[in-house]
């Protein structure tokens, strides 16, 4: 049996209209490739991705913060309450063969950084994109579009 593709999306609860629509398109574009897509599992940029995913029939995954499953919106098929409040940031960089960040505050940047660590590709739209302490940029990916996002990803996992 294949392995099911999975790609971690990052940003922000709170997010802006442009972002909720990137990131609801990014979940329809990975779930119509058949990948699965882990996130924080609550609202902003993390619903978005999520209802993305769902409307084109994908598989989403909540790595909660809290304890109960009923803090995850709506749209996930599997809610993890894990207990670990932004502890968790650390398996969301893990879960995924490579992640996605979508605008964010200081969350999303412990996930970018976690995943950078981890040796995962980062792709980000309109994201932090940080410089080393020696002022050397980092391997972040930037890019203007989910579709382009997508595609790189989809072109290191495959």
């Amino acid at each position: 049996m294949k392995r099911k593709s999975i790609v971690s999306v990052i940003g922000s609860s709170e997010c802006s209209e442009w972002e909720a629509q990137a990131a609801e398109s990014v979940g329809r574009l990975l779930a119509s490739n058949d990948v699965t897509v882990i996130c924080g599992g609550r609202g902003g940029v993390m619903e978005a991705v999520c209802r993305g995913a769902q409307e084109a029939g994908g598989v989403t995954v909540g790595i909660l913060p809290g304890l109960a499953v009923e803090e995850g919106n709506r749209y996930l098929t599997i809610s993890i309450p894990t207990g670990l409040g932004e502890g968790r940031n650390a398996i969301i960089a893990r879960a995924g063969q490579a992640v996605i960040a979508i605008g964010g505050r200081f969350g999303t940047l412990s996930e970018i950084a976690f995943a950078l660590k981890m040796g995962k590709q980062v792709v980000g739209l309109r994201t932090w994109d940080p410089l080393y302490a020696d002022g050397g940029r980092t391997p972040i990916q930037i890019v203007e579009t989910p579709e382009e996002a997508v595609e790189l990803v989809l072109e290191e996992i495959r």
